[in-house]
């Protein structure tokens, strides 16, 4: 596969100086903006997931008339991290 570029942009020279400051030994500014660019990118990705189950789920509420408090799933959810702190010996 061919692969392609990303558009460039104009910093100011003190943001790059910043950016080149905080670079892993050996990495480069552009493998730098690469990764930032993939994690951003996941990051929307999970947002949107997120948002589309929230969706479903207050769709699927209105259709069945069931709905949750907020207080017995906010319970519920600590009780599961406590048992899987307490599996993994963290608690």
């Amino acid at each position: 596969m061919k692969t392609a570029t990303f558009p460039s942009i104009r910093i100011e020279p003190e943001f790059r100086q910043r950016a080149e400051a905080v670079l892993g030994q050996e990495e480069t500014l552009s493998a730098f903006i690469e990764t930032a660019v993939a994690e951003a990118v996941e990051r929307r990705a999970m947002q949107k997931e997120f948002l589309a189950r929230g969706l479903a789920s207050l769709a699927q509420a209105e259709r069945t008339g069931s709905y949750h408090a907020a207080a017995d799933v906010h319970k519920e959810a600590a009780a599961r991290v406590a048992a899987a702190r307490k599996t993994k010996g963290e608690g």
